[in-house]
């Protein structure tokens, strides 16, 4: 079974920083590109950022470009969202999810993914 678990989601206080972990099971990670998703109440689902399976291309939603980083470690089948400076408007169910092969196109596309997270919580509040 091809599965996706996010973690390192919690509460933490403007200003402050989280790196969410994305982990896989079932399949490996390495030909997949992974995308990071959030939605906070009320809101639509949007894409904040993905890194492709080949050389390490990296995307970001205009709103988190230089604070968020994306990282993979396909020995550990993980990748990684570090979110510094985070503000009340960061606050959000995160989602990852997986495709291959990549449409760079579609990076920001939900539905494009195969392989979808159950999400973990992010609380940006003091």
């Amino acid at each position: 079974q091809l599965q996706l678990v996010e973690s390192g989601g919690g509460l933490v206080q403007p200003g402050g920083s989280l790196r969410l972990s994305c982990e896989a099971s079932g399949f490996s990670l390495d030909l997949y590109a992974i995308g990071w998703f959030r939605q906070a109440p009320g809101k639509e689902r949007e894409g904040v950022s993905c890194i492709a399976s080949s050389v390490g291309i990296t995307y970001y939603a205009d709103s988190v470009k230089g604070r968020f980083t994306i990282s993979r470690d396909n020995a550990k089948n993980t990748v990684y969202l570090r979110m510094n400076s985070l503000t009340p408007e960061d606050t959000a169910v995160y989602y990852c999810a997986a495709v291959f092969p990549l449409l760079a196109r579609k990076w920001a596309d939900y539905d494009a993914y195969d392989v979808r997270g159950q999400g973990t919580q992010v609380t940006v509040s003091s």
